[in-house]
């Protein structure tokens, strides 16, 4: 089992950048695949992004591929996720997510944060 704990959230400008974290409490992150979702208002949960347990696999959804980018340091048992060209329709709240399969359907994974705030401005 693993807990997480999304951070680093907050009100940036188009075309500004955010560094989200998400650390884990449990004694097998490195076991886990590790993924990166959003939800906008109104709208239904989407994939923004996975990470292998090595961290030497990424995949990205087309909405941000070439502008966000998802990392992890299993030492500090903590995955990031680096944004870059904020856009406004990138406004929703993002969660972090861990699962036992490598997957970009949020019913394979298992466990999730709490979520945090990203707002955009145009």
């Amino acid at each position: 089992q693993v807990q997480l704990v999304e951070s680093g959230g907050g009100l940036v400008q188009a075309g500004g950048s955010l560094r989200l974290s998400c650390a884990a409490y449990g004694r097998t992150f490195s076991s886990y695949y590790m993924g990166w979702f959003r939800q906008a208002p109104g709208k239904e949960r989407e994939f923004v992004a996975a990470i292998n347990r090595s961290g030497g696999s990424t995949y990205h959804a087309d909405s941000v591929k070439g502008r966000f980018t998802i990392s992890r340091d299993n030492a500090k048992k903590t995955v990031y996720l680096q944004m870059n060209s904020l856009k406004p329709e990138d406004t929703a709240v993002y969660y972090c997510a861990a699962s036992s399969r490598w997957a970009a359907a949020t019913d394979e994974y298992n466990y999730w944060g709490q979520g945090t705030q990203v707002t955009v401005s145009s």
